[in-house]
């Protein structure tokens, strides 16, 4: 969630401080600051807001050091405020921390009875205090940065700055990722590699519960046990340019452009290119198999909930799809039948990550479908298959989601094929259906101006209904899940079948009603509940094709026309107006369509 960069380099720390925290701003935050060490001693700036916020600080108060770490901070303990904005310093050490210290209470006690209090409410400056009573107490900067972290309870990705060690910055991860960058004489630590992109693009991942020696020269680790451990060095290939806005308004009209590229190239991958074929075939086995459980959290758990139809109708194969926070605490059984399937953009989900860890040595295998190959959840898993989305910076997920879609169809497809429940003509002819996929949702956005119009008219509404049956029905919970993400507005999806049971009590004439309902063999079952919405004086917006348009009569309050296509996989190209409506509504309002109030990209804690 939040983000963290450092830097040991031969130039001003600052400005490669603020650039660095640039690439991490899609992560989410409500603050930002940095600290240096110059002339061997610690001193650091914050700014409350945007980034651009620090940068004008640091205008007015410049921070000289050529030795430094950086913060974007998403509020968890304590309020979003200045004195809660990191880098947190005690005495002679400054820090750096993503995560949340589980029993930093316990440690504020027992400083307490050493006379060392608190100054602010967050759990990351007890570390600060507690390293720094640890150097009181006579240990060196790098054994009281180890004897603080052997303390901590938690999920953590932090990093320590010293006064007088213009040379040295200590970092440690457990649950929380982090990575450390190598350069010539340079060296630097961030969150993830897309931080890290403007400097370098060699890369060591720390693994859970390590500890990283940093300095000009080079890094040292030290595993869970504080045991020397070598840790490999990686060529991570990220286009810094991923970060920039391509002559777009937003990150998220950007992603929403950017679909029919990367389907097609997810497609090519899974499809045609002899690696992705390899993959699948050689590491996905569905023989001996009896269920699928898919665990996943947001928009990648939706995303799950639409595969459940495509492998239980296609494979035959019983789906559960869970949300991960829920998953692990129900302790459910998990058989030596069942393969456990792992959805998350970033790969670092926390909830998500821990889920597959419940699942470690239960489950036949473990799969992993995730954006980023050197995520924890992809190191952790049997097989990762890379849903080859590209960044996605815009918190509200897009192309990661319907990336994700098009990956759980090809598996959902080899399963079929595997199990023998579709003959080789209709897994022929299924895969044609996928590769126009593209094509279709490139058609599927010349309705923008369409869906930009009907935005202006939703935007002045307080809620809304999402309807949909079969496969639409995920997609109905995922266009409501988008509109009050970004726009604000309240909105609940809902099975069509569904209507009668609850929400029809909320139906008046403010209610608008948008029903996802191309023309295949649920129609009719929906435009039934459609015309029960009309009747008690609620406007309808139907998303469908020429023919289920036209079939549903002129008293909609609008209707959104889809290319035709007579597909199981039609939600992937049914997506596509689900987040123009959202994006468009909250352009209208004028919301922060990219980085939402209150929400993170990347949830690396519970």
């Amino acid at each position: 969630m939040c983000g963290i960069v450092g830097v040991l380099g031969r130039h001003q720390a600052a400005p490669i401080l603020v650039e660095g925290l640039k690439m991490l701003e899609y992560r989410g935050y409500d603050s930002a600051g940095i600290a240096t060490v110059n002339d061997g001693r610690l001193d650091r700036r914050r700014a409350m807001g945007k980034l651009v916020n620090l940068s004008d600080l640091l205008v007015h108060e410049p921070l000289s050091g050529t030795a430094g770490i950086g913060h974007t901070r998403w509020a968890t303990h304590g309020a979003a405020n200045m004195g809660n904005a990191h880098p947190h310093a005690r005495g002679r050490v400054a820090v750096v921390h993503n995560g949340i210290i589980e029993n930093f209470r316990e440690l504020r006690a027992f400083l307490s009875q050493h006379q060392v209090t608190p100054e602010t409410d967050t759990d990351t400056e007890t570390v600060a205090m507690l390293c720094n009573w640890h150097l009181d107490q006579g240990l060196d900067p790098v054994e009281a940065a180890k004897a603080t972290v052997a303390r901590l309870e938690g999920a953590y990705a932090l990093c320590f700055l010293f006064d007088g060690e213009e040379d040295l910055i200590v970092a440690a991860r457990k649950g929380s990722p982090l990575a450390v960058g190598w350069g010539e004489n340079e060296m630097y630590v961030g969150s993830d590699a897309l931080a890290l992109a403007p400097m370098t693009d060699e890369i060591t991942y720390l693994e859970e519960g390590d500890i990283a020696i940093v300095r000009r020269s080079g890094a040292a680790f030290l595993d869970a046990d504080q045991h020397p451990v070598e840790r490999p060095r990686k060529r991570v290939r990220v286009n810094a340019r991923a970060a920039d806005k391509g002559g777009y308004k937003h990150f998220m009209a950007k992603e929403i452009a950017e679909q029919p590229l990367v389907l097609g190239e997810a497609l090519e991958y899974y499809l045609r290119d002899q690696d992705g074929r390899e993959l699948l075939r050689d590491s996905v086995d569905f023989t001996g198999i009896d269920r699928v459980v898919i665990v996943a959290c947001g928009t990648a758990a939706l995303a799950g909930a639409v595969a459940k139809y495509w492998f239980e109708r296609l494979a035959d194969l019983p789906v559960e799809v869970d949300i991960a926070s829920e998953f692990r605490y129900r302790e459910p059984p998990v058989s030596k039948a069942t393969m456990a399937v792992f959805v998350s953009q970033s790969g670092e989900t926390a909830d998500t990550l821990a889920a597959l860890r419940y699942c470690v040595g239960k489950a036949a295998r473990i799969v992993s479908i995730v954006n980023v190959p050197e995520s924890s959840i992809a190191r952790e898993s049997d097989v990762t298959l890379p849903i080859l989305a590209g960044p996605e910076i815009g918190v509200a997920s897009t192309k990661a989601f319907t990336c994700q879609l098009t990956v759980l169809a090809v598996m959902a497809l080899h399963a079929a094929q595997q199990r023998g429940t579709q003959t080789p003509d209709r897994i022929e002819a299924l895969e044609a259906q996928l590769r126009h996929v593209p094509g279709m949702v490139s058609e599927a956005m010349r309705c923008e101006p369409q869906i930009q119009a009907i935005s202006a008219q939703l935007a002045r509404r307080r809620d809304a209904l999402f309807l949909g049956r079969g496969a639409m029905y995920p997609l109905a919970l995922e266009g409501a899940l988008k509109l009050k993400e970004i726009s604000y507005i309240h909105a609940e999806g809902y099975a069509s079948g569904e209507l009668k049971h609850g929400p029809i009590a909320l139906i008046d004439e403010d209610m608008p009603v948008v029903v996802m309902a191309p023309f295949d063999a649920l129609f009719d079952k929906t435009v039934s509940n459609m015309h029960e919405v009309m009747a008690r004086g609620g406007q309808i917006l139907m998303i469908s094709d020429a023919r289920g348009l036209h079939e549903a009569g002129e008293d909609l309050w609008n209707g959104v026309e889809m290319p035709t296509f007579d597909s199981i996989f039609a939600p992937i190209v049914y997506a596509v107006p689900v987040q123009l409506l959202a994006y468009h509504t909250a352009v209208e309002k004028g919301t922060d369509v990219d980085q939402p109030r209150n929400l993170a990209k990347s949830v690396t804690v519970e």
